[in-house]
């Protein structure tokens, strides 16, 4: 199989795999940098106004460098959230990272069912052997039936 006939596929050998990540514009080593500059201009300005007798500027700048730190950690936990699909070896395999929480299913591929869980616009159930497993949050909604054809597709193929 080619892969001008995959949207959201890369071909490799005999290998189909899907990478489906969570659109971030910012990487978690860059947000480390973006919040070090912070500290240092936030904890500068404070130490200023500290020696001009405002004392109560620099305990407020480190209680917002906490709170935005702590937002910061929350949102490089999931920065690398993703999915990944595979056909390879005469398997399907399903791989979840949400959160640092990472979950592996493998389906044969011609026991597996790939469908909408309610609608179209729904996430896609990949199930069979009693397992199942849904993928498509990081796909916008309307494409989520087109990337289940091409699943189905490679599937058949298989």
């Amino acid at each position: 199989m080619s892969n001008s006939v995959f949207r959201f596929a890369t071909v490799s050998g005999q290998s189909i795999h899907w990478f489906l990540k969570r659109n971030c514009s910012v990487t978690p080593s860059q947000l480390g940098w973006l919040y070090a500059s912070l500290c240092i201009v936030s904890l500068g300005i404070g130490t200023v106004f500290w020696w001009h007798g405002a004392r109560l500027v620099l305990p407020f700048a480190w209680l917002e460098l906490v709170a935005v730190g702590a937002a910061f950690v929350l949102y490089a936990r999931h920065a690398t959230d993703g999915e990944k699909i595979a056909l390879q070896e005469g398997r399907l395999v399903v791989e979840l990272e949400n959160g640092g929480h990472y979950e592996r299913t493998e389906f044969l591929p011609h026991q597996v069912r790939v469908e909408p869980e309610a609608s179209d616009r729904s996430l896609i159930e990949v199930s069979g052997q009693g397992r199942s497993v849904r993928v498509g949050r990081y796909v916008r909604p309307e494409l989520r039936a087109a990337l289940a054809r091409e699943i189905r597709m490679a599937l058949r193929a298989a």
